[in-house]
């Protein structure tokens, strides 16, 4: 029998699970070991703490192995847009996260060189403050990146500190901003215009792609051995291969971040979808035409911060207030306080207690996806009849039930660990 490891990092927690096929030839998954992530707080802002990210991935590749002694291969997906710069193959700090709020003031200098809607008619990547061009162009003006030898995406990056072997892969680089959506190349003449260094953008390899065995002495810490390979290294890359879907189905990958979108042959950069916020990431052969939506972030926060109980307030928060705010609003994305960011927003009409608050935050998760939908079909000329809901949003009953509310849709939670599962199938096919 044949053994695959993925090894999934979200933005509050990574796991590692084995994937295998049953003599119904059915793929079975086994969790192995789960570590906390999220980012740390610095004089520089919120940055990743990344010794520690690897000393983790290291420890369940460990138990892995403690397990399974014959593991064909491993790969790593991650949250896209960020990355490491590397001199000398040492990495330069600090390691930013892309809530952090550096790229405010280059945005404007940079669409001054580039407008927007020429970036996005080339890249098709919808507009965020914490792309990887805006983090990079920031870089540029503070002269990080002076005689920098190369920058990795972070699952990239983890794969390098394992395998030794530098590369640069299809789906998170597509998160970036850099690439042009038709050829699934670095855009030369973004680069050129930006003025960022050329040799840093290299050839693009697709999903799958092999970089080697693991180091000799990765091997030896971890206890074996087996090939590190970049799969759908974009976590949501990883996801959406997981559903097999049909052309009237949309997939919402229902997690930290909502990606609420579908499948198509070719990118959709129009003025339509750019007026939509829509964006094209790369998949396993195919377009994710897909709207970020902020997601699970705002009321796990809110839990967080005001030390209330997450699975309860779910379980009570039917109630009469429903008042809609923009969940996609920019001062929801990292504020100090998520629950005064939010009563901001419902200033004419506030929730009396935070049970009307959690109830407000559903309304609004389920209306943006609700608005989503709407666009989808404008901009596709296309019904969709079902949506297919994955990650840890799937077994969320009452934000379900919302969802086929609004949208009007026929609703198909998947409890699965759809990154996982879509990270060992491309694996299998490697």
């Amino acid at each position: 029998m044949k053994y695959y490891l993925a090894i999934d990092m979200g933005a509050s927690s990574g796991r590692h699970v084995i994937g295998y096929k049953d003599e119904n030839n059915n793929i079975i998954l086994e969790e192995i070991y789960r570590f906390k992530t999220g980012v740390t707080d610095s004089k520089d802002g919120l940055i990743w703490h990344l010794s520690y990210f690897l000393k983790e991935i290291k420890k369940g590749i460990r138990l892995a192995f403690k397990k399974y002694k014959n593991i064909e291969s491993l790969s790593i997906d991650t949250w896209g847009v960020d990355y490491v710069l590397l001199k000398d193959d040492k990495e330069i700090p600090p390691f930013y996260a892309y809530r952090n709020n550096r790229t405010e003031k280059p945005i404007e200098r940079l669409h001054s060189i580039i407008p927007f809607k020429d970036l996005y008619e080339k890249t098709g990547i919808q507009f965020g403050s914490y792309n990887t061009i805006y983090q990079l162009f920031d870089d540029l003006e503070k002269g990080r990146l002076d005689d920098i030898d190369d920058f990795l995406m972070l699952s990239e990056y983890f794969a390098y500190k394992l395998s030794g072997k530098k590369a640069h892969e299809y789906t998170i680089e597509s998160t970036s901003g850099l690439l042009n959506a038709n050829t699934k190349k670095y855009d030369q003449d973004i680069i050129n215009k930006l003025g960022f260094p050329s040799h840093l953008f290299k050839e693009i390899k697709q999903p799958g792609y092999v970089l080697g065995d693991l180091l000799p002495e990765i091997a030896k810490e971890v206890g074996g051995n087996c090939k590190v390979i970049l799969g759908g290294s974009h976590d949501t890359a990883s996801a959406f291969e997981a559903v097999d879907s049909d052309e009237d189905s949309i997939i919402l990958s229902s997690g930290t971040w909502s990606l609420f979108g579908i499948k198509t042959k070719e990118p959709i950069c129009n003025s339509e979808s750019l007026k939509a916020n829509f964006t094209n990431e790369g998949g396993n052969g195919y377009i994710r035409f897909l709207k970020n939506i902020m997601g699970m972030w705002v009321p796990t926060q809110v839990c967080k911060q005001e030390g209330l109980d997450f699975f309860e307030m779910e379980r009570k928060c039917n109630v009469f207030y429903h008042k809609i705010f923009d969940i996609n609003d920019e001062s929801l994305l990292a504020p100090l306080n998520m629950k005064k960011a939010i009563l901001k927003l419902l200033k004419n009409d506030p929730p009396k207690d935070d049970l009307e608050l959690f109830n407000s935050i559903y309304h609004s998760l389920a209306f943006s996806y609700q608005k989503a939908c709407e666009e989808l079909e404008r901009i596709t000329g296309k019904k969709f009849n079902k949506i297919y809901v994955v990650g840890g949003g799937a077994k969320n009953i009452y934000l379900n039930s919302l969802l086929a509310k609004y949208t009007g849709k026929k609703i198909i939670p998947l409890p699965i660990e759809a990154t996982s599962l879509g990270n060992i199938k491309i694996q299998m096919k490697a």
